[in-house]
């Protein structure tokens, strides 16, 4: 029997990354639906009777432990819950002591091919024992009572993007990428040997780009400062940047040049 997952995250850049991983490790998984928040999680979970749901610990309406909760005591389901967490190797011994399945943000592939392995033993084999909901109820709690110790998770920036270019899918490393540039409905994103056009707003990418790295020159362009060659003013005072090994100049607005302002 084909085994049947729900993925949930508030982040839709995570969520495709997630669902790209598992794709590539786990072709025969089945991913009937993704949610944005807890809440959503457990409705469609009800709903749909997945075998796995993957739920982000830190969510809007529900967190991940919250909505795991409530999804352990949904009436005539078993399901394995694994949590997509951006806490560090340090937090993660919470989930080891409560014998859960979890992946680090943003997905590893080897690590991501160990729990598709574990999970496809363990829904081939019998229930194991304490998977009632009263044992998983307690083990979430002793999870949830570690991380309430630690507190937010650190900030992790975007690492990779994907673009559709026909019936090619590609994974672009954030970090090869010289510029991204709005375009009408899309978004244009440069490296030195390609461009790709993918969907999500520059606004969506701006808010989970590394600040340090990437700087916003413009409402429609974001550069990648370690591509910046030099910055050049014209007659008419404007700065424009000169990229490394790219001939396109791109155009700093007014509100932005006190980025390139000389010391």
């Amino acid at each position: 029997m084909k085994l049947r997952a729900v993925l949930a995250d508030d982040e839709r850049l995570m969520r495709e990354q997630l669902k790209l991983r598992l794709q590539q490790v786990w072709p025969a998984l089945d991913i009937v639906a993704e949610a944005r928040d807890g809440r959503e999680a457990v409705e469609l979970v009800a709903q749909l009777q997945p075998d796995i749901v993957f739920l982000d610990i830190r969510m809007p309406a529900l967190s991940g432990i919250e909505a795991a909760r409530e999804i352990s005591r949904l009436d005539g389901l078993a399901c394995e819950i694994v949590f997509v967490t951006a806490y560090d190797q340090y937090a993660v011994e919470a989930f080891e002591h409560g014998a859960l399945d979890y992946v680090l943000k943003p997905a590893d592939s080897e690590r991501l091919a160990r729990t598709a392995a574990r999970l496809q033993s363990r829904l081939g084999g019998s229930a194991t024992e304490g998977d009632s909901g009263t044992g998983i109820a307690s083990r979430l709690a002793q999870i949830e009572q570690v991380l309430a110790t630690l507190g937010p998770p650190p900030t992790r920036h975007l690492r990779w993007l994907q673009a559709t270019q026909g019936n090619v899918l590609r994974l672009i490393a954030v970090d090869e990428v010289l510029f991204f540039r709005s375009d009408e409905k899309y978004t244009r994103i440069q490296t030195a040997l390609a461009e790709w056009l993918i969907r999500t707003p520059l606004r969506e990418l701006a808010e989970q780009l590394d600040p340090e790295q990437f700087w916003q020159v413009h409402r429609s362009s974001i550069v990648n400062a370690r591509a910046v060659e030099r910055v050049e003013r014209d007659d008419a005072g404007r700065l424009r940047i000169r990229l490394k090994g790219h001939p396109e100049v791109i155009e700093v607005s007014r509100s932005f040049s006190h980025l390139f302002r000389q010391t």
